[in-house]
């Protein structure tokens, strides 16, 4: 795997650091925030339009209907006194609690890009982290490794927020063979019930039951009759495709098993592709069913970039008419 310098830069540029074992983690934490900040900072105009998937409670003006709005949101006595159909605004809650669920289990300690999956999946936190925390709002997260969990109580504050992420960048890895359990830990947000609010969950989904369905699908649709969800997806290009290496010696981190792969074998690789594909369709079409958006970040791609995007379009969907 090519990993990104100490600089905190991958060789295409869009990477996060690497978080390895006796890297400064102050200095790449430093240089991710300035990153984070120099991209997003010109989207935090206005009050939770954007990463924030809900609209507030409290009635504001009202506008002209575009298509795409909810028409839930008619504004029947406006529409009724000027003919013209109109819908009404909501003004986001002043003060938000956002709780992260951040899946950093065996499978995540996993990159043949520019970065590992656990990189990104902290990336992610930051980002989450730089959108989230201002004016007053609260941040919390549940980290959860396989062989522990870790609770960080919702704080405000852009100091608070700094503490978290240095806290969970020193989260220990999972041992091999330890299966990661996000099912758990999203339940342990519904018990005792918090704050209405976001809630972020940052993984790479993989998890599944005895049937072969994502054991997570049902806590996270648990989560969406309180909160606002959103699906941090993190992938490797080799988790979509194999390349032709000849004989490939492959172990799952979290069972052990080792197995051995003929790469070399272009049949193989197709039926792998089409799994893969089948598999992440079911993944997406999972988190749809549970009310999340849904945002995908890969190791070999510019990460903020389709952080960006996906705020850019969150924020045109918010200020009337589809996002797409």
């Amino acid at each position: 795997m090519t990993g990104p310098d100490d600089t905190g830069r991958g060789p295409g540029g869009g990477a996060p650091p690497h978080f390895g074992p006796g890297s400064n983690s102050a200095v790449l934490l430093r240089r991710l925030e300035l990153t984070v900040r120099r991209r997003l900072d010109g989207l935090l105009q206005g009050d939770h339009l954007g990463l924030v998937p809900g609209s507030g409670s409290e009635a504001g003006d009202s506008r002209a209907y575009h298509p795409g709005d909810d028409v839930r949101r008619m504004d029947w006595p406006v529409t009724a006194r000027t003919q013209v159909p109109h819908v009404r605004e909501t003004i986001a809650d002043r003060e938000l609690e956002t709780w992260v669920v951040l899946d950093l289990s065996a499978s995540l300690d996993f990159g043949t890009a520019e970065c590992e999956k656990r990189d990104l999946a902290i990336a992610g936190l930051a980002a989450v982290s730089h959108l989230t925390v201002h004016g007053g709002n609260r941040l919390g997260a549940v980290v959860t490794t396989g062989e522990r969990v870790d609770r960080y109580p919702a704080t405000p504050g852009r100091l608070a927020a700094d503490r978290l992420l240095r806290s969970v960048v020193a989260t220990p890895r999972a041992g091999a063979g330890r299966r990661g359990d996000l099912a758990a830990a999203l339940e342990s947000l519904r018990r005792p019930p918090r704050r209405r609010g976001l809630v972020v969950v940052i993984s790479d989904f993989l998890g599944s039951d005895a049937q072969g369905t994502a054991d997570w699908e049902r806590p996270l649709r648990g989560l969406s009759a309180r909160h606002d969800l959103l699906a941090i997806e993190v992938v490797d290009p080799r988790e979509l495709e194999l390349a032709d290496v000849g004989l490939l010696t492959v172990v799952d981190p979290e069972t052990g098993q080792t197995l051995e792969v003929p790469t070399g074998n272009a049949e193989v690789r197709r039926r792998f592709a089409e799994g893969a594909a089948a598999q992440r369709r079911e993944i997406a079409a999972a988190l749809r069913r549970a009310g999340a958006g849904h945002l995908r970040l890969q190791t070999d791609r510019d990460w903020l970039a389709d952080v960006v995007r996906y705020v850019a379009d969150r924020r045109r969907a918010g200020s009337g008419g589809a996002s797409r």
